[in-house]
């Protein structure tokens, strides 16, 4: 399998709104800013409703930004992928401003890739470091409906 590498302006747009259908992250108020084959970049303003009962952003929410990033990454190509494992490290707690989730490629192949994450807060310190790897399957994305 070859994989497709799709660019340009308006293909970033068509993720965007593909991207808008993943309804767990819409619904946390994740925005995704950027997606190229390989890199994506997303962003979460923190609210009330994100922060956990120690008043700091609750892990899931933290989680739930890195996976978009990666999700938006790794399907930049065209094809779809899944993921198939996933894990994070907190390095700091977060309790305000914007978290910001950048998300990028470091190995490659027909089948299988593999991300790395980091998510910084305002100040551009590392809050997270969450690494995924992903599964090719045999189709390309659809952006027709969207």
């Amino acid at each position: 399998m070859t994989l497709l590498i799709i660019t340009g302006v308006a293909i970033m747009e068509d993720l965007k709104r593909f991207f808008k259908k993943d309804k767990f992250a819409a619904h946390a108020g994740i925005e995704l800013l950027e997606a190229a084959p390989g890199y994506a970049k997303a962003t979460l303003e923190i609210e009330e409703k994100h922060l956990n009962a120690l008043r700091a952003v609750q892990g899931g929410a933290i989680f739930t930004l890195a996976d978009l990033a990666f999700a938006a990454a790794s399907n930049a190509y065209g094809i779809a992928a899944v993921g198939i494992n996933s894990n994070i490290s907190f390095v700091k707690a977060a309790t305000k401003g914007t978290l910001t989730a950048e998300a990028k490629e470091t190995s490659i192949n027909p089948k299988i890739a593999t991300y790395t994450v980091n998510v910084t807060d305002d100040a551009g310190d590392l809050v997270a470091i969450f690494q995924g790897m992903v599964y090719r399957k045999k189709f390309t994305l659809d952006f027709s409906d969207i």
